[in-house]
């Protein structure tokens, strides 16, 4: 068997809400106003284009900045610390030790793998801070490849780079799109709403997983 997660609201904290509110308190002044402005800033296009690794972090700024009439300074600095809120989430992190702690007492267990739309500059500084990220046995970060959830492209892509065979697949996301793509390719789906829900649906997996 084989564990896929995603990594932005699943391992790592992502609230991209509470960081339009930091940095652009008067736009954000409001809870659905954060949640637009970020909807606005982070799911357009030249935000994917960032993910994917085609477009640059002066490039996205630019282009945010003059679309949706922000200060380009206070976009990058908030463009630019995002890495440093991406925090990893404890439940998660104790539940990614668990599947670990499976790996080292029985040669069967499942092996670890991510699959995650990240852009290069916040990829690399993860690898270089995290050291549980050397737990997993591969995975594609989007930067990297030009490619990203949910084109199925990517799901390819991790199958045929880790030989993993769809059945025996399970992969964790927060996106319910992203967990439908993977289903449609026949691997067994989980979207994540807590660590807890999480281990409790592996158990139906056959993957008893123990403090």
């Amino acid at each position: 068997m084989n564990v896929v997660f995603d990594f932005g609201a699943v391992l790592f904290t992502w609230r991209p809400a509470e960081l339009l509110s930091r940095h652009f308190p008067q736009r954000a002044a409001s809870a659905p106003q954060a949640a637009r402005l970020a909807q606005a800033v982070f799911g357009h296009a030249d935000w994917h284009q960032f993910d994917r690794g085609v477009l640059s972090i002066d490039a996205v700024v630019t282009r945010t900045a003059a679309r949706l009439g922000l200060d380009p300074g206070a976009l990058t600095g908030l463009v630019e610390s995002i890495a440093d809120h991406l925090v990893p989430m404890q439940a998660s992190l104790a539940l990614l030790a668990q599947l670990r702690s499976l790996r080292e007492r029985h040669a069967d267990a499942p092996k670890l793998y991510f699959l995650s739309n990240m852009p290069v500059p916040y990829a690399r500084t993860l690898a270089q801070r995290h050291a549980f990220l050397q737990w997993f046995d591969g995975g594609i970060f989007s930067g990297d490849v030009q490619l990203s959830k949910p084109d199925p492209v990517i799901y390819a892509l991790l199958e045929s780079r880790y030989a993993l065979a769809p059945t025996r697949t399970i992969f964790i996301d927060d996106m319910p799109a992203n967990v439908q793509v993977a289903q449609a390719r026949g691997w067994q789906g989980i979207q994540f709403e807590s660590a807890q829900q999480v281990q409790a649906q592996l158990l139906r997996y056959g993957l008893a997983l123990l403090p």
